[in-house]
């Protein structure tokens, strides 16, 4: 029996981008050899971090324009302005989230932790053209059967043909309390539109519909029960809502 202790998400995350003593890495291999699981999530995280690189190094890399050089040295002295506007944005955000769930859409400066995930795995796999899901559209029931049980949540995939969206079909994903899952959909110019649904902790405050910004994405997400949406890819703020209150109609059991 291996006596390596359990594994936190932030130290596989430190292994897969190998931030770890030698020592340490290599009891944590030994581990993944015995635990297909967490090896399997290593890998998805790994390959992530293979597809962010290969989309956003080159630009990491390019100088900042001259054009933007001012925006940079006036940084600092609009620190305080962004904080005093943070407040404010807290404030409206607090006073209107308890009316209507799922009728209300508030703009919060601090949004929950998993928007980022949803907004980053839509970038990874939306650009993908062979192979965007696990599980194609073809064994939807399949798919649905197989991400409740992991997420151990009854899951459906929303019908959103009225706003021109069809299933491509999902994936597994790592998430901030174990598994989580991606649904895809396509339009008819190609356009995709990705669900992103997470566990969360029980007795987690449930919001009405909110709306972020993401790695440049814009992420409509609530958290019902004990589970956290979060949709991403569409960008008429209007429709976004509407396909926003079609899923949740469709995940109220």
């Amino acid at each position: 029996m291996s006596t390596t202790p359990p594994l936190s998400d932030q130290e596989l995350q430190a292994y897969v981008d190998d931030r770890l003593s030698p020592q340490r890495r290599a009891e944590i291999e030994h581990y993944l050899t015995v635990h297909p699981d967490l090896a399997d999530k290593a890998r998805i995280y790994q390959m992530q971090n293979q597809l962010l690189h290969g989309l956003f190094d080159r630009i990491r890399e390019e100088p900042i324009p001259e054009r933007l050089t001012h925006i940079v040295k006036a940084q600092s002295q609009w620190r305080y302005y962004r904080a005093a506007a943070a407040m404010v944005w807290l404030v409206v955000g607090g006073l209107g989230g308890y009316l209507l769930r799922g009728e209300v859409v508030t703009t919060v400066t601090v949004a929950e932790p998993f928007t980022e995930r949803a907004a980053v795995a839509h970038v990874v796999y939306s650009a993908e053209v062979l192979h965007p899901v696990e599980v194609g559209a073809d064994q939807e029931a399949h798919l649905v059967q197989w991400l409740s049980k992991r997420l151990g949540h009854p899951l459906r995939t929303p019908d959103l043909t009225r706003f021109g969206y069809q299933l491509v079909g999902g994936r597994l994903l790592p998430g901030d309390k174990g598994a989580a899952a991606q649904f895809m959909y396509q339009n008819s110019i190609g356009a995709r539109l990705t669900l992103y649904v997470t566990v969360k902790d029980v007795g987690t405050e449930q919001t009405g519909f909110r709306m972020d910004q993401e790695d440049g994405q814009q992420v409509m997400y609530w958290v019902d029960n004990t589970l956290g949406f979060a949709l991403v890819g569409e960008k008429d703020r209007k429709q976004l809502l509407e396909i926003a209150r079609a899923t949740y109609q469709a995940m109220s059991f």
